[in-house]
């Protein structure tokens, strides 16, 4: 009889079970954080995309007023398109401010606004109390026990 994808004998990983896979409990535990997070940021009218776009154009911007679409990316290692996404929803929400660059045109300028900096004060302490909270949650609950070699796994 052949062997189907449903036979049963797919066994090429080096783990016995997704569980053991460190790659999948992080993933699994950021969409678990990520969602919490939402929760918490709901009232506010966020979502964590949003959030940590937010934050970091505030602390990228803290010295000089402002940064860039390029700096966030660098900072985030997010997808350009995506930030720019997220930067025009903020934008629309009149949470962000963008204008293109004094000598380049390319060079898109972000500025939090006033709004914005209210937003990001009255979500910070929420979500570093959230982010505090579901650390020592995990620790209780499932303390962090990856093996380095997946070979070991087996």
């Amino acid at each position: 009889m052949p062997e189907t994808p449903t036979s049963g004998r797919w066994n090429t990983s080096a783990y016995s079970a997704p569980d053991q896979s460190p790659g999948f409990r992080l993933w699994r535990d950021f969409l678990h954080w990520q969602r919490s997070l939402n929760t918490v940021l709901r009232p506010l009218a966020l979502t964590q995309p949003q959030f940590a776009i937010l934050a970091v154009c505030g602390w990228l911007s803290r010295n000089d007023g402002f940064t860039t679409q390029q700096q966030v990316g660098l900072l985030t290692n997010m997808d350009r398109m995506h930030i720019s996404q997220i930067v025009s929803r903020l934008e629309r929400d009149r949470l962000l401010k963008r204008n293109t660059g004094d000598s380049d045109n390319r060079v898109k300028k972000i500025t939090l606004t006033a709004a914005g900096e209210a937003k990001l004060r009255a979500a910070l302490p929420l979500v570093e109390q959230h982010d505090r909270d579901f650390a020592a949650a995990r620790q209780k609950s499932q303390p962090w026990s990856g093996e380095a070699d997946p070979s070991s796994a087996r």
